[in-house]
């Protein structure tokens, strides 16, 4: 709670002046890298906004990816909803991003997953 409390912040008190400057637009999909912490294996994974898939041991679903219009390989964020699957409670929802993943991450013991890009086309 304490962490999206500072991520709001700290976008709140960046993104303000940012905004007028960096125009963005929401891809179609997202594509997500997972990590099983165990074994070493990573799997990458297309998602479609609106939609949601298995990857790795967990469900991950996405609202909506953005990126720079200037620069569509550039800085995307994703807003995700992560679950084990199976279980109904909810490991993470909120924005990651994709040049700072650390910074809104997924807490869980075995699996990591972050935002490679979004899907332009």
């Amino acid at each position: 709670m304490i962490r999206g409390a500072l991520l709001a912040a700290l976008i709140g008190a960046v993104a303000a002046p940012v905004q007028a400057q960096v125009q963005v637009a929401s891809g179609q999909g997202a594509v997500l890298r997972g990590l099983d912490k165990l074994n070493g294996q990573t799997l990458d994974g297309e998602l479609f906004s609106g939609g949601g898939r298995a990857l790795m041991g967990l469900e991950v679903e996405l609202a909506d990816c953005r990126y720079p219009i200037d620069n569509p390989t550039g800085d995307a964020f994703a807003y995700l909803t992560i679950r084990e699957s199976g279980k109904p409670e909810v490991l993470f929802e909120g924005w990651m991003i994709a040049s700072a993943p650390a910074l809104n991450a997924l807490d869980h013991s075995r699996y990591d997953i972050w935002v490679l890009r979004c899907i332009t086309s």
